[in-house]
This record gives structure tokens, C-alpha cells and sequence, in this order.
């Protein structure tokens, strides 16, 4: 799977360790900065990272900051974005298998390194439900256009 990466400051460690974890596991990882750990603002790459999901260029994107929060907020401003903020396995597989996210948000400062590896390989691994949640995802369509 390609995967389109970022992260601010906050992230900057545990995003170079999920690199090595994905391209471990045999995704092909498009690395969107920031590239030092010096204080950077976290918009610019949550818009780059979803421009590239939303046009096809990656297939999922993954963006770490300090909370996810205003991650969460600023990804989900991109049109065919939906944006998941995940802390544990039950919230990731929610965020894929019912909202079918195709980015996943991590707090870096909340999770552990070994915790957010197993929630990327849940996120990467659950598959949309599809059902009464595709219903739901094309009124959420509804709300961009």
C-alpha cells in the first residue's frame, strides 16, 4: 500500500520509527516532513498528506502531532478526506471498518511506540463494512458538496 506520512514536531520520533514499521511490513512510504524535530505548524502537512490521498497519488495517509487534534480538525477540512483519531484498537477499527478513514491520526504524545504500531496494522488491516455504513459516508459526502 502507498502511504503518504507527516508530522510536526511532536511526531517527528515515532514518525521516522512507524516508517521503518510500514516499510518493514511492505508499504511503500511517502515521507512528507517534517524532517527535524524543530517547532513547525501542523496545517500545512495535514494538507499535503490528505491533497495526496484525496488525488490518488497515496493510498492512505498517516499524520502524528502532539494530541491529533487540531490534526484531526485540519485533515478533515480536505474534501474526501475522512480523518480518524485513534488511541486504542476499538477506535481504529470503528474508524475503518465503520467511516472507512483513509487517514489515521496518532497523538504522539499519548501513545506509546509499541501501541501505535499495533494501531497502524489494525488500521491498515480492517476492512470497510460497507452496508448501512455506506449509507452514512455518502450523506457525510452530502456535507462537502
Amino acid at each position: 500500500m502507498r502511504i503518504a506520512i507527516a508530522a510536526d514536531h511532536n511526531g517527528f520520533a515515532l514518525k521516522a520509527r512507524l516508517i521503518s514499521w510500514l516499510t518493514a511490513h511492505g508499504h511503500t512510504v511517502d515521507d512528507r516532513g517534517s524532517h527535524t524535530d524543530d517547532t513547525v505548524d501542523y496545517p500545512p502537512l495535514c494538507v499535503d498528506v490528505c491533497r495526496r490521498v484525496a488525488d490518488g497519488a497515496a493510498d492512505r495517509g498517516i499524520v502524528l502531532g502532539g494530541s491529533g487534534l487540531g490534526e484531526t480538525i485540519a485533515c478533515n477540512k480536505i474534501r474526501g478526506i475522512r480523518a480518524g483519531l485513534c488511541h486504542d484498537l476499538w477506535s481504529t477499527r470503528i474508524s475503518r471498518g465503520n467511516n472507512d478513514s483513509n487517514v489515521l491520526v496518532l497523538a504522539a504524545k499519548v501513545l506509546a511506540p509499541e501501541a501505535a504500531e499495533e494501531i497502524v496494522g489494525a488500521w491498515l488491516s480492517t476492512p470497510f463494512n460497507g452496508g448501512v455504513h455506506a449509507r452514512r459516508l455518502e450523506q457525510i459526502s452530502a456535507l462537502e458538496r
